[in-house]
Formats: C-alpha cells, sequence, structure tokens
C-alpha cells in the first residue's frame, strides 16, 4: 500500500497549550500541510484545535500521531487511538505509528502491527508504520504485517547521526524514512560546514539540513514556535544542493544520538 508522505511537516514535540495551537495553526497559514503529533506530546487537542480553526480542509493536511507504549497490547491500541481521534477533532489520521518498540519486549512487535493494521482497516488511519525501529525489530513488523503495510519508520537523523545501516535497509525494503530531530536540537546551525555550504547557496543553515534530508529521499519535520523560523524552514523545499554539498555533509557524520530513552530498543 503506497502512501505519499509530504517531504516537509511540522513537528509538534515539546509544544503544550497555547504555544502548540498557535505554532500548528501559523504552520498551516504558511503552508504546512503535514502536522505530527503523538499521544505522550499531550498535544493532540491542541493540534486538533488549531486545525478545526485554521480553514484548511482536513483532506488536505497530512496528519500523523504515535501509539505511545502502554497502549501497544492488542485489547489496548484500537481505543487509544479513539481517543486520539477524538482529540485531534477528526475521523481518521493519515499515518499512525508506534512510537517506541514495548520495552523489554513486553508487547510482541507482531501483536501491536496486527492491532495497528486492524485499525487501519477499520478506518481510523490511512496509513500505518512505526518509529524507534532498528532492523531487528522492523523485520519483526515486515514479517507480521508485510512491508507494503509499513508507510514509514520515523527515527532520529541528521548530519551528525545518519543511521547508514538502517536507512539502506528500508530502502531496500522500500520503506520510507522519516527523519526526527533534523536540526540535532539547532546543533547544525553552527557547523561550519554547514554555514559555508550555506552562504554559498543563499540559505541558512537550517535550510542547508534540511535540504540534505529531503534529497536523500526523506521526510523531515522541524519543529519551532517562531514565525519566522517556520517560513524559513518551509522554504528549505527550494534549496538545491549540489553532489560536493551532500558529500561534505555526508561526513558530518559521528554518530551522535541525541534521543536515547533508558527503554530504548538496542539500535544499530
Amino acid at each position: 500500500m503506497t502512501t505519499t508522505i509530504p517531504e516537509l511537516g511540522l513537528g509538534t514535540f515539546r509544544l503544550k497549550d497555547q504555544q502548540a495551537v498557535d505554532a500548528v495553526a501559523t504552520g498551516l497559514e504558511l503552508g504546512y500541510r503535514h502536522i505530527d503529533t503523538a499521544q505522550i506530546y499531550s498535544n493532540e487537542a491542541d493540534v486538533g484545535q488549531a486545525l478545526a480553526t485554521s480553514g484548511v480542509a482536513r483532506a488536505d493536511v497530512f496528519v500523523t500521531t504515535k501509539i505511545w507504549t502502554e497502549h501497544l497490547a492488542a485489547d489496548r491500541l484500537r481505543a487509544s487511538l479513539e481517543e486520539s481521534l477524538t482529540k485531534l477533532r477528526t475521523d481518521y489520521v493519515d499515518l499512525a505509528l508506534i512510537h517506541w518498540p514495548a520495552p523489554g519486549g513486553a508487547v510482541p512487535v507482531a501483536e501491536s502491527m496486527t492491532a495497528l493494521l486492524a485499525a487501519r482497516d477499520a478506518g481510523l488511519a490511512r496509513a500505518i508504520g512505526v518509529s524507534n525501529f532498528p532492523i531487528a525489530l522492523l523485520r519483526e513488523a515486515i514479517a507480521a504485517v508485510g512491508a507494503d503495510n509499513i508507510a514509514t519508520n520515523q527515527v532520529e537523523l541528521h548530519p551528525f547521526l545518519q543511521n547508514r545501516a538502517l536507512s539502506a535497509f528500508m530502502r531496500d525494503a522500500r520503506i520510507h524514512l522519516t527523519a526526527y530531530m533534523p536540526l540535532a536540537y539547532g546543533k547544525v546551525v553552527d557547523d561550519a560546514t554547514v554555514a559555508r555550504i550555506a552562504r554559498e547557496r543563499d540559505a541558512t543553515p537550517a535550510q542547508v539540513a534540511l535540504a540534505w534530508s529531503m534529497a536523500k529521499g526523506y521526510a523531515v519535520i522541524p519543529s519551532s514556535t517562531r514565525r519566522a523560523n517556520l517560513e524559513s524552514n518551509l522554504r528549505a523545499r527550494d534549496v538545491v544542493l549540489t553532489p560536493q554539498d551532500i558529500a561534505a555533509i555526508d561526513a558530518l557524520e559521528r554518530g551522535e544520538r541525541l534521543v536515547d530513552p533508558e527503554f530504548a530498543p538496542r539500535w544499530d
């Protein structure tokens, strides 16, 4: 099942209450049509409010939410997704993901994926996928529901953590990659190589980092509360990098993982 995920979206991690409402409302006004949230962000209702009052047709916005680990069991997953839909004020999400593999394998991947597929088939989501899945667990997900039913694996990826083994595996499996933390908490802005390329391309360092990810075929979901940054990030789609630019950024790989909670799986 092919699902087209817009290449540039608006992430809402760490945004809550009116700040989340305003960021999403501003993003939609500027032209964002891909909004990413999650149950654990505690802002689905805020996102839903912004969507409902935006004046943008629901069908024109690609909405992603993610199922938290407490709800991965077969007897809990659908109800939790229905609760998310209520908060988001919509009958469906475009993409529903397992946010993290069950800590310690408490819930088998096959159980969660089968339940998520059933929720999709019931109309609660247009597509399903996973997040923070290393190759071993992605293999389990594929065995459970087939690669064709996994629209994406959303993982931390930026110039300093390029996840090459995982991205190669996903490319071979024809599973799309969505890069979260694409600006490495803003660290890319201070990198000399990225800054040099930005000057040469008449762009900002953030635009260059986002353009690098998109040039590799990844979707990116940066977040910001500032209108100027939201507008600037959106223009990253217009930045064209040369093969030399891409190679220079490729050379920045240093395995710098910024998101690594104690319940994380064994990374590749």
